[in-house]
């Protein structure tokens, strides 16, 4: 018999029922249909989840297609170079000594070639999940500064089964308030060739300040990388499978001329004669002429179909989302779009591109920068006074050119004006230093005055203030053609 719930009511209160209302969600129900769409849901930690047999397929497949797709390599590629640019302005002030502090670390990036490895650990937390980089000694540098980045594979950093400790996870050990203070580096790559069976094993135990690891977290918990291209995985292969399919189906149908029908039937005398395959080849502008009872009909390429390029934007489009990458940057293609659409869709990319650029300081540059200050202030003599100032930095990154650069300048111009924008910002959004800039400009400025008075002297003017248009780019006018000319 089914229970009833008889409402108890009064003129005060609401009706009350004598049992609870059992409530739940319908996506939490067991049914067929979610039982189907869920059947892989589990409940592992972030560190079970990507444990190194997961994380090995997921690094293996992403490398064979960002090494076999030519959309997944772009992307990679466009993605590193717009995070990193070409360099990284170090920025410490305006004094002779940080000005000398900044040309040396460019001096000293530029021979260990340092932004080219960051623009591949950028690359490799994409299409690897994370990297590693060991500060190293170089002794072959002719900086005085004989501190190198090495970088590592992630495959590199591994635990040896048979010892692990309790305070160790995935080849990386921890101290109680869950911060890394070492790593195990392999001494040779697990896949290289016939030392990796002798050493794949054999690894050392390295100080985390030595070791950098760079790697978005996804969940809390999670204590190494997976490749961002995960969750579009997938696609890249499907899009390289179906495009060689139409690829081949267009081919076949343009390598065959045309076919030969008949309306005989098969005891036909004259549709025996051709019933095994025969090619024919026709001379360029003649007439064909065919037995009784049969036609010649030209093959109708199929291939590619009509919605093949809108399934394709779709697909790039799919692709990009989970790199925050507009479909124009990841295809390479803009014919679709005007500069409103442009812009918009940007938005969201240099938003995910300031984002990367904050990790990237803090995970990776600072690291660095530190490490070459302990060894720069050690060689040139710094005192604490002097240390200190050089420890105070920022990191300027290059700004991305504008699509309308006049409308640009004349926005910077207003903002410069009404004060809501600085100098500063100005120039850091170029990846350059204001006072450094401004200090050029007004040399500039000087210098041209005094060559202008020069060249006034020496044709007998009066010396008079330079303009103030001076400098600007002019625009020279074709000279006009004399009459009978062309």
């Amino acid at each position: 018999m089914a229970a009833t719930r008889t409402p108890k009511t009064t003129r005060s209160r609401r009706p009350e029922y004598s049992a609870p209302i059992a409530a739940s969600y319908d996506i939490a129900r067991n049914t067929a249909e979610n039982a189907a769409m869920w059947k892989f849901v589990d409940s592992l930690s972030a560190a079970e989840a990507n444990n190194p047999a997961v994380r090995k397929i997921v690094r293996n497949r992403a490398r064979y297609e960002t090494a076999n797709n030519s959309y997944a390599d772009g992307m990679m590629d466009t993605l590193s170079y717009d995070t990193v640019g070409s360099a990284v302005q170090l920025q410490l002030g305006d004094t002779d000594k940080a000005q000398k502090i900044e040309k040396d670390f460019a001096a000293w990036a530029h021979e260990i070639k340092l932004w080219q490895k960051v623009r591949l650990m950028r690359r490799a937390k994409a299409v690897d999940g994370e990297v590693f980089a060991k500060l190293i000694t170089n002794p072959k540098l002719r900086s005085r500064v004989k501190l190198d980045v090495k970088l590592l594979e992630c495959e590199m950093v591994e635990s040896w089964l048979p010892a692990v400790q309790s305070n160790e996870l995935d080849g990386i050990r921890y101290d109680e308030a869950g911060n890394p203070v070492a790593y195990r580096i392999l001494r040779s790559h697990p896949g290289d060739g016939w030392r990796a069976d002798v050493l794949s094993k054999a690894g050392d135990w390295t100080d985390a300040k030595f070791v950098i690891h760079y790697f978005s977290a996804t969940r809390p918990g999670q204590v190494r990388g997976v490749s961002e291209l995960l969750p579009s995985l997938s696609l890249f292969g499907e899009l390289r499978k179906y495009t060689k399919a139409v690829i081949s189906a267009a081919t076949r149908a343009a390598e065959i001329s045309g076919v030969l029908e008949t309306n005989l039937l098969p005891d036909d005398e004259a549709a025996a004669s051709l019933s095994s395959p025969i090619s024919i080849e026709i001379p360029r502008n003649s007439f064909l002429s065919m037995p009784d009872g049969w036609t010649a009909k030209q093959m109708k390429a199929e291939q590619p179909t009509s919605t093949y390029p809108q399934f394709k934007s779709e697909i790039i489009n799919e692709m990009a989302r989970g790199q925050s990458m507009p479909f124009n940057v990841a295809a390479c293609n803009s014919s679709g779009y005007n500069y409103a659409s442009g812009r918009l869709d940007h938005q969201t990319y240099d938003r995910s591109l300031e984002i990367e650029r904050a990790d990237l300081s803090s995970d990776v540059l600072d690291r660095i920068y530190a490490a070459w200050l302990d060894e720069y202030s050690t060689v040139t003599g710094m005192n604490v006074t002097e240390i200190e100032q050089a420890q105070d930095h920022e990191w300027h990154f290059g700004g991305r050119d504008h699509v309308d650069p006049n409308k640009e300048a004349n926005a910077d111009e207003t903002r410069l004006q009404n004060g809501t924008l600085t100098r500063a910002r100005y120039w850091a959004k170029r990846g350059a230093d204001w006072k450094r800039e401004t200090q050029q400009w007004i040399e500039e400025r000087v210098q041209m005055e005094a060559d202008w008075n020069k060249a006034r002297k020496r044709a007998g003017l009066e010396p008079a203030p330079l303009p103030s248009n001076a400098g600007q780019q002019m625009v020279i006018q074709p000279a006009k053609p004399e009459e009978g000319e062309e």
